[in-house]
């Protein structure tokens, strides 16, 4: 351990160095994706005797070529299962921007040393993942942009899998402009800018299941950033969505990342169950049951929502909400307590994790605003955080919900 916050599990010689000449960003690199000559552990002591990479992840090749040099390798979620950010094995990185009298709050997870060397200075971008909300977990908690592509645009190649239906790769930034700049550099595609004004977009807010418990603080925080919005004339239509009731059933046999990280840890399961986080485990296992008919059903069923849901939303540019409806708890309230843990990471992952199963693509920005829309809808979804970040001029002081 080489870094007092626990943020990085390893780091190069780059991250005290000024930029090299023609350099122009400095990135951290979450421990899912593969470094040439190193070994991916995914923040768990169950591969730390694998074998070192053989070649970079190709998000790890894409921003060396655009002339990133990587600081160090971050520190997450035993193997990205989390959205809380706790990890038993190296420490859990903590959320410097948020006091508490009852002690240091998480940074949210599961990219959590991503978001904290962003937060602190030391990288421009936090290369990250997200399966169900870990880029934009972290980046509401501390302040941040993260920004989850359309799944299919981004390669995967050498990140390690939690949900291979899920996982989609991408970054945490300080601005929405770093966050277009991350993403073309990884898509290995160019965003449109558009000159439509903020009150040429026609916006959703969803009221159901969206709002369900929030805390006062973090209500507030929403509030006032919508109606900030309304002031600027910005369309919002409130909807519901009654599909998002059929969530739980469809999930009735854990959902893809149980199933899918069950298949891809079967073997290590069996072998060194003992090394694992208990709790990370225990979500692991729930996919043990589930059969492969369950899993068709479970494809089959996706595909039926998504197309339900995508010509609910069609009428709309995007769809606001909170990105998270809690502040960050103190790591010590779900260090040893599993009842509140759990609770934690089911509120943390509700509402970024739907985006996930629609497929979709959604960015998080301070304070607490998810824009979000179905797949493709990047460059919309991206000129639209442009003008909402313009016309909200959150200040440093406010940008956390923590």
């Amino acid at each position: 351990m080489n870094h007092p916050a626990y943020i990085f599990l390893k780091t190069y010689p780059s991250l005290a160095e000024p930029l090299p000449q023609g350099a122009s960003f400095k990135f951290s690199i979450k421990d899912l994706f593969d470094v040439a000559g190193e070994v991916t552990t995914a923040g768990s002591k169950v591969l730390l005797d694998a074998a070192p990479a053989k070649v970079d992840a190709v998000a790890v090749a894409r921003l060396k070529a655009a002339g990133g040099v990587a600081v160090g390798r971050t520190n997450m979620s035993e193997f990205a299962f989390s959205g809380v950010g706790f990890n038993p094995h190296y420490g859990t990185p903590e959320n410097i921007l948020s006091s508490s009298p009852d002690g240091i709050r998480v940074t949210g997870g599961s990219s959590s040393g991503a978001s904290a060397s962003v937060t602190s200075g030391l990288v421009d971008i936090g290369l990250g993942s997200d399966t169900g909300g870990s880029l934009r977990i972290p980046a509401a908690l501390c302040g941040l942009v993260g920004f989850k592509s359309t799944a299919r645009l981004v390669p995967t190649t050498g990140a390690l899998p939690l949900s291979t239906t899920l996982d989609t790769v991408g970054a945490i930034t300080r601005d929405v402009t770093m966050a277009i700049k991350s993403h073309e550099i990884l898509a290995a595609r160019k965003v449109t800018i558009g000159s439509k004004p903020l009150t040429d977009y026609r916006l959703a807010v969803v009221d159901n299941v969206f709002m369900d418990g929030m805390e006062d603080t973090v209500r507030l925080a929403y509030d006032s950033a919508l109606q900030a919005l309304l002031n600027k004339g910005l369309q919002v239509e409130h909807i519901e969505l009654p599909e998002l009731a059929e969530i739980a059933a469809m999930n009735k046999t854990g959902g893809f990342s149980p199933i899918e990280s069950y298949r891809w840890h079967k073997d290590l399961v069996r072998a060194r169950s003992a090394d694992y986080d208990p709790r990370v485990l225990k979500r692991i296992l729930i996919g043990k049951d589930a059969s492969e008919q369950d899993y068709q059903t479970l494809i089959a069923a996706r595909a039926d929502w998504i197309t339900r849901v995508s010509a609910k939303l069609s009428r709309f540019d995007a769809v606001l909400s909170p990105t998270v409806p809690i502040a960050a708890p103190t790591i010590a309230s779900v260090e040893s307590d599993d009842t509140e843990f759990f609770r934690v990471n089911g509120l943390l992952l509700r509402n970024p994790s739907i985006v996930n199963l629609f497929d979709g693509c959604a960015i998080a920005l301070p304070p607490n605003l998810m824009l979000w829309h179905a797949a493709l809808h990047d460059d919309t979804i991206l000129n639209i955080a442009l003008l909402v970040e313009d016309a909200l001029k959150i200040t440093d002081k406010v940008k956390s919900v923590a």
